[in-house]
């Protein structure tokens, strides 16, 4: 008899749970979405929108930490002359950073 009573009282609370952990679980999506997949993708966006905007003399910073002046562009690479008569070829995607005209000069 104990046992029955103990039975009905879990299969009663057990309904109204469901919902609400349904609704956490949502929650949890959603804040999610609005701390780390958002942003990511707004910083995406803006990679992307430099790559494309680069131009031959652009000084750069590529992913390995190399610094340079774009010599040459193509549709996938990009020619960097690290140094007098040195000149390498990255990817596009590799180029992280572009700064302002004259830093490698002030560097040297």
């Amino acid at each position: 008899m104990l046992i029955n009573q103990a039975w009905a009282q879990g299969a009663g609370a057990s309904q109204g749970g469901g919902i609400e952990s349904m609704l956490l679980i949502v929650l949890m999506f959603v804040v999610l979405y609005f701390l780390m997949i958002r942003p990511q993708m707004k910083r995406a966006k803006e990679h992307k929108a430099m790559i494309d905007a680069l131009q031959k003399g652009d000084e750069v910073v590529t992913a390995g930490g190399l610094l340079g002046r774009i010599s040459k562009l193509n549709e996938n690479y990009v020619t960097l002359e690290i140094a007098n008569n040195i000149e390498i070829q990255v990817q596009r995607p590799s180029v992280q950073v572009l700064l302002p005209k004259g830093t490698i000069k002030n560097i040297q």
